[in-house]
């Protein structure tokens, strides 16, 4: 058998165990055998320097010819071997256009959250900046700067979360009772005219459907050289009717006693509370929803602010409460707890911002 006929029946051979392989690893250990450094060509191709220049002349491009071709055709199959484990794998993982899609999981923004919100929006028109302050307060801003005398029964410890750290005064540091501290710190930094809201988390050892010992308040300031109650009055009609989406809010002011204002109001607005649920703007009874007055002048003069120059007001209230009375909501423990469920039901768009031109809840 002469050197071209062993050529073309190995070319046979390889190229029939080429189309012959079912997977990319019998073709790679054919590749190996064949031009690998041990393979059959390769072994062909290094005899080629024993030949004479005759032979190799004549046999080194039939040679070369073989390599080619194997190589292509090594080439070409591991191609359609990839296309077809391609299409069975689509085949298998198939998807169903017929059926719904599968829902993203959102967030949602927690009701105390959305509330703030609403509330930044509707004194935020009204003129009112957004102050903020820390948890953890002097005895000084929490207390003895608004006025509350030694002895007073919120600085007891059945009533306030002391701390062991201590004040520049010496005094224990506590986790703040209200916001109020907040309006002592603008005071401090800021002169009149003051008009700002202060809104966050307040502590105090009470617990109940109502009450929590971490709770949330909104606070408003405004000192200048003319607010009287008249203005207090306007801006908390106002404030309501905006909150509570209502044309029609009746607000009553009763005598109250707050140490750090002069006249002191409880301030109650007119519901309905037939059918289990109190609607706001309507029927003949009465809430009672926040605490206002005018600044008393020691609070001033503890500020560094002249109670013969500058008068003002100020006014507080629990958003968690006002959350509470507008989304139907029972009990305020539920707010707190890790149950992911009631944020499901009560909690709302991360996409739907709250605004006065759009609506608020």
């Amino acid at each position: 058998m002469t050197a071209t006929t062993d050529l073309e029946t190995l070319e046979r051979d390889l190229l029939a165990r080429v189309a012959a392989a079912n997977d990319e690893a019998a073709l790679e250990a054919l590749r190996v055998e064949a031009l690998g450094k041990q393979g059959s060509i390769s072994a062909l191709m290094k005899n080629l320097g024993s030949m004479s220049p005759e032979e190799r002349k004549e046999f080194g491009p039939k040679l070369n010819g073989l390599k080619d071709r194997v190589t292509e055709a090594i080439v070409v199959k591991k191609a359609a071997l990839a296309e077809a484990a391609l299409d069975a794998q689509l085949k298998a993982e198939a998807v169903d256009v017929t059926l719904p899609p599968v829902k993203p999981r959102l967030g949602t923004i927690h009701p105390v959250s959305q509330v703030m919100e609403e509330l930044a929006q509707i004194f935020g028109e009204m003129g009112f900046s957004v102050e903020e302050g820390p948890d953890i307060e002097s005895d000084f801003n929490n207390f003895t700067a608004l006025n509350f005398p030694p002895k007073h029964p919120a600085r007891e410890t059945h009533d306030t979360f002391f701390m062991d750290a201590k004040d520049e005064r010496g005094e224990r540091k506590v986790l703040r009772t209200h916001t109020s501290p907040v309006q002592v710190r603008t005071m401090l930094k800021q002169k009149p005219p003051i008009r700002m809201i202060c809104m966050g988390r307040t502590f105090r050892k009470d617990s109940d459907a109502t009450h929590t010992p971490m709770f949330h308040q909104i606070e408003g300031l405004v000192i200048d050289e003319t607010s009287t109650m008249a203005d207090l009055k306007s801006v908390l009609i106002a404030a309501i009717k905006a909150y509570f989406e209502v044309d029609d809010v009746k607000l009553r002011f009763r005598p109250h006693h707050f140490p750090f204002t002069e006249p002191s109001a409880e301030v109650d607005v007119g519901c309905d509370r037939s059918g289990g649920q109190i609607k706001i703007g309507a029927g003949d009874d009465w809430l009672e929803i926040l605490g206002s007055g005018m600044v008393h002048p020691n609070v001033l003069a503890n500020c560094g602010i002249d109670p013969e120059k500058y008068q003002g007001y100020a006014f507080g209230m629990g958003i968690d409460r006002l959350a509470m009375l507008k989304y139907g909501m029972n009990d305020l423990r539920a707010f707190f707890d890790a149950d992911t469920r009631w944020l499901k039901h009560y909690g709302f768009s991360p996409y739907l911002l709250p605004g006065l031109a759009q609506g608020l809840g």
